[in-house]
Parts: structure tokens; C-alpha cells; sequence
């Protein structure tokens, strides 16, 4: 019986990455196409009700989200967010709906045939992870076109998908691209992705996801001194949001929930 189950997972698995693709192929050239009759704002929205709301309800995940009207979607801010899954990225899209979301991006994933053309055509900000002086510098080129569209940032902060949950320092791009457009730090927790689908693999069960918002953060005033206070301020939120949330934290902070003290480093870290 264990090895049947097994194979049906695996069958399901198969099929729902067979969906992903036809899918990508599907709507991929729409939103190029739009983006190149100048609607990016469009171009951008098209993935958040019909590309990423159909992944999720394929791989069964269900979503929660919290604190998003903390938030002035309205205007153009940086969402720093912890990274678990490939599936972050459609939750986000759905879960922050108001928002038009751009990504910062690994740049080996803007050559990917269709979802490279689509990226570039909507202005995912792509960096190389290598070239930490060029990731500035494309950062800084885009600070302004980030006022002109009035988009919100989303930079998954660790810089990679964490194979644990537990949440790793955060890297100074997103905030210098903050202070460099003068606008404010969302910080975004996200938990439960990973079990639904791991950083490793393609092993989808379903599962609940939850989106955490925290109070933005504003930089206007602040200089590039400030950067590291920022990380540790956006950090220290994202952190505690996700302990809040079940998740497993950095692994060294204990916050207090209904008056028992829970530490980061003692939570079980799910496979």
C-alpha cells in the first residue's frame, strides 16, 4: 500500500508540473504582449488572477493572510520577505493583490525561455548573485522607475530559498534600492510553503499557507549609514512574525505567545 501511494503522489506530481508548464506557455505571451502595447500595469496583474491563483489550486494550498491593510498599496514601497518555495511567488501575487508586484530576481532566471521575455517586458529586476557591485548599480538605475510605475518591490531577502524555514540574514540589496527611491520597507513573512513544496524537488501535498504584513518601515530622511539598522529592524519583524505564525524563525529569537516563551531554535523543523 505505502509504495502504491507513493507512485500516485508521484503521478499527481507529474501531471501538476506538466500543468505548470502548458500554463506558463498559456499566459506568458499574453502578458508579453501586453507589456509591449505599453500596459505594464496590466501586463503585471494578468499573472495574479489567472497564472498564480490556478498553481495554487492545483498543488492544494490554501491561503491565510494577515496585515495587509497596514499597507498603502497605492504607493510604491520594497516588500522584504522570507523565501521557502517556489510557490512564495504566486502567494504573494495573490495574497497582496492590490499591489502590482515586480521581483528581484536571480538573473539566470531572465534568459528562461518565456518567462525571461515576460520578466524583462514588465521590469523584473534582475541581479547577478556574483557581481554584488553590478547588482547595486541595476538596482540604483531602477529607483526611479520604481516612483514612475508605482509598483511595489518584492525582494526575497536571504537571497535564496531556505531548505529548513529558518530564516538566514538578510542581504543589503533591497534596502540600498529602499533608500535609493526614498521609499518605505514592508517587511512580509511567509510560512507553510515549504511544506507544500520544498525548496528541493518537485514533491507538491497540499497544504496551508500564511502571509504575514508587518507595519511599513519609512526611510525618508535616512542615508546609506542607516542600511544596517534597517536589516536588523526588517529582520527582527519578519523573524517574529513568523515565530507568531507557527514557523521556526532565525533559530535564536524567543518572543512570548498567550504567556509561553517560544525560541526559534527549539521549534521542530519540518521535512
Amino acid at each position: 500500500m505505502p509504495a502504491v501511494t507513493s507512485f500516485l503522489w508521484a503521478l499527481l506530481n507529474v501531471l501538476q508540473a506538466l500543468f505548470l508548464g502548458l500554463w506558463t506557455i498559456m499566459w506568458g505571451p499574453v502578458g508579453i504582449v501586453v507589456a509591449a502595447f505599453g500596459r505594464t500595469a496590466l501586463a503585471l496583474r494578468i499573472p495574479q488572477v489567472t497564472w498564480s491563483p490556478a498553481l495554487l489550486k492545483v498543488a492544494g494550498a490554501t491561503l491565510e493572510v494577515h496585515g495587509a491593510d497596514k499597507v498603502d498599496w497605492s504607493k510604491p514601497c520594497v516588500i522584504v520577505v522570507n523565501h521557502q518555495s517556489m510557490l512564495d511567488i504566486p502567494a504573494l501575487q495573490v495574497g497582496l493583490m492590490p499591489a502590482h508586484l515586480r521581483f528581484i530576481t536571480k538573473m539566470e532566471l531572465m534568459h528562461v525561455p518565456l518567462l525571461g521575455p515576460y520578466m524583462r517586458s514588465v521590469g523584473m529586476i534582475g541581479i547577478d548573485r556574483g557581481n554584488t557591485a553590478e547588482g547595486i548599480k541595476r538596482l540604483k538605475a531602477q529607483a526611479e522607475r520604481c516612483h514612475a510605475d508605482n509598483v511595489a518591490v518584492v525582494a526575497f531577502a536571504e537571497g535564496t530559498r531556505s531548505r529548513t524555514g529558518q530564516i538566514k540574514p538578510f542581504k543589503k540589496g533591497a534596502f540600498m534600492f529602499a533608500l535609493q527611491a526614498g521609499i518605505p520597507i514592508v517587511p512580509v513573512s511567509i510560512e507553510g510553503a515549504r511544506r507544500v513544496l520544498p525548496a528541493d524537488g518537485f514533491r507538491v501535498r497540499p497544504g496551508a499557507i500564511r502571509i504575514d504584513v508587518g507595519a511599513p518601515i519609512p526611510t525618508a530622511g535616512l542615508t546609506v549609514g542607516d542600511r544596517d539598522a534597517l536589516m536588523r529592524e526588517a529582520h527582527r519583524a519578519v523573524v517574529a512574525m513568523n515565530l507568531a505564525a507557527g514557523g521556526v524563525g532565525d533559530g535564536s529569537v524567543t518572543i512570548e505567545l498567550g504567556g509561553r516563551a517560544i525560541n526559534g531554535g527549539r521549534q521542530p523543523v519540518a521535512g
